[in-house]
């Protein structure tokens, strides 16, 4: 059982950080922030740039942190926060199935973070090193929610933004 957690968090770690990666340094055939940021604006999350930079490192931390089985719940919040946002700007629309660039993907994702959680990091973790016992259904349910309530909100916010934006008038030249 501990080694197939221990594989898990590993790989679903090693994506995380992966893609924390693209978004931040432009590595693993990532675009880096400024034509990230262009692809989140078109998506309706403004500010682009910073909100570019939050996703990404609460990928590339919540992945890490996950990897290394520390901090678990706060691995499935980050994670839960970025699939959120994630489902609700870009996937809902295309509804689940992946294969139309719905969300079945970011399900998946918070599921197994989820499920990380709840059943805890194994006993090949730095959690279990450390003598942190952060883990169980309501850990896990509490890290969910929370996460996706914050994606929920910055994406919630980022629409506001750029609809209040787009209303201001434009300054005319004198």
């Amino acid at each position: 059982m501990n080694v197939a957690i221990l594989v898990l968090r590993l790989v679903v770690g090693g994506l995380f950080v992966g893609h924390g990666a693209q978004k931040l340094f432009a590595w693993f055939g990532g675009h880096g922030p400024r034509a990230t940021a262009s692809f989140f604006e078109s998506a309706g999350l403004v500010p682009a740039l910073p909100l570019v930079i939050v996703a990404g490192s609460a990928e590339l931390v919540g992945g890490l942190l996950l990897a290394a089985g520390l901090l678990t719940p706060l691995a499935a919040l980050l994670i839960a926060a970025v699939m959120s946002a994630a489902t609700v700007a870009v996937h809902w629309r295309h509804g689940l199935w992946n294969a139309n660039g719905g969300f079945e993907l970011p399900l998946v994702m918070t599921a197994c973070a989820f499920a990380i959680a709840a059943l805890g990091p194994g006993t090949i973790a730095l959690d279990e090193a450390l003598g942190i016992d952060w883990s169980g259904l309501w850990w896990a349910v509490a890290a969910v929610l929370a996460g996706a309530l914050g994606g929920l909100a910055a994406t919630a916010l980022g629409r506001f933004w750029q609809r209040t934006r787009s209303r201001q008038p434009l300054a005319h030249a004198a």
